[in-house]
């Protein structure tokens, strides 16, 4: 239904106070609580490129603050861009009105209206554009049907749990028939048992409707579950785009590979170096472990140089089992049970670290509080940054 595409967009709140006059060279931007602040103003959003392909399913992911709502408004047509180019189909939409978009939102809030009925709620934005009452009532109904709220449709919102208004948000939306769906933290008002629930009830939507999806959270788990790509935010800035396997397997820095997982990436000081027999290996601490053949050929194909780097791996990538040369030492602070598998938490190289182990593996072995535990990573699993958090093997 939509292809959206953002060119360079940026978006800037002036300054709220006269700004005093600086001296010449002083027009550097600079940061303020990770706001970049220049003489415009604050940058909320800085040179976001995307391109939205028709029914794709895209989610803006990253910490409260990073632009991700802002970006969203923007495409909305709620909030003014500074400069940069919005189309939606081709079609330039950066003057053009909200009302003239094509677009239908979600909020966070539900913005239902409590006097009105849910199927009031849903016919509203119909009234507005003079639709039939026919047709009213039977994209109502037909949208109520895909969301399993038909037998309230003559309830206020207030007789409704949270679930329930969530999913007459939505509706109200649909029926509509927009080309491009934003929403904007939709779920952050649920609790975990809802938020799981609605998840899955908005993957069954997105196959029944024709719409473009755009999806903001703050949550990864939605991000990695929901989106067919998933963009990432920090400052204001992109800091990868990719499929959820794609971040998850190939994180571009430290803060993707930190952002991205739960629970999350274990970093470690450590050094690359290269062996007598010329390969690509990490040290932690006493241990050495020599990185596997696809990493060596990345870091060869770049002439990365010996260098003290962060080592990041996964929990559910570290194991008790290894050679003598290397294992790493810890003590266990926290084991916390959960089923199938026991969470470490454990204090090494001066460090907190989690690690997640199979219940299987933990035979004969004890995980009692202030006990020592040794452990390694395969050649395959490790993640290797530079001074500037780039990873080594894509920089």
């Amino acid at each position: 239904m939509a292809e959206v595409v953002l060119k360079h967009i940026q978006k800037i709140y002036p300054n709220s106070e006269p700004s005093k006059k600086k001296k010449k060279g002083d027009e550097k931007p600079h940061r303020m609580n990770n706001l970049k602040i220049t003489e415009e103003g604050v940058v909320a959003v800085d040179d976001f490129n995307l391109e939205v392909k028709d029914r794709e399913f895209i989610v803006l992911v990253g910490p409260s603050g990073c632009g991700k709502s802002t970006t969203l408004r923007m495409v909305a047509g709620l909030e003014d861009i500074t400069r940069g180019e919005l189309y939606i189909d081709g079609k330039l939409m950066n003057d053009i009105e909200p009302k003239d978009r094509d677009i239908a939102m979600v909020f966070q809030n539900y913005a239902l209206y409590p006097h009105m009925s849910v199927r009031q709620n849903m016919e509203f934005p119909l009234e507005l554009r003079n639709i039939p009452k026919d047709e009213r009532r039977r994209r109502v109904e037909e949208a109520a049907e895909i969301l399993g709220i038909t037998e309230y449709l003559d309830r206020k919102p207030k007789a409704l749990s949270g679930g329930q208004r969530q999913r007459v948000a939505i509706g109200r939306a649909i029926v509509r028939d927009p080309k491009l769906l934003l929403m904007d933290e939709p779920l952050s008002n649920l609790d975990a048992k809802l938020r799981n629930q609605m998840r899955a009830e908005i993957i069954k939507l997105r196959q029944k409707i024709n719409s473009t999806f755009m999806y903001v959270t703050h949550d990864q788990t939605e991000a990695m579950t929901l989106g067919d790509r998933i963009v990432i935010m920090k400052d204001g800035e992109i800091q990868q785009i990719g499929t959820p396997q794609e971040v998850f397997d190939q994180p571009v820095n430290q803060f993707v590979a930190g952002f991205i997982g739960m629970p999350q990436m274990n970093f470690y000081a450590g050094k690359l170096i290269i062996t007598e027999s010329g390969r690509y290996a990490v040290k932690v601490g006493d241990a050495v472990i020599e990185v596997s053949e696809e990493k060596q050929q990345n870091l060869k194909q770049r002439n990365t140089q010996p260098q003290d780097i962060t080592v990041g791996v996964r929990p559910e990538h570290i194991s008790l089992n290894g050679r003598e040369s290397a294992m790493i030492e810890g003590t266990i602070d926290v084991s916390e049970m959960m089923g199938s598998s026991v969470h470490l938490h454990i204090n090494t190289l001066g460090r907190d670290s989690i690690i997640i182990v199979p219940t299987l593996e933990l035979k004969g072995r004890s995980l009692s509080i202030g006990s020592t535990i040794r452990f390694t990573f395969g050649e395959d699993v490790i993640h290797m940054f530079d001074a500037d958090g780039l990873n080594l093997e894509y920089k």
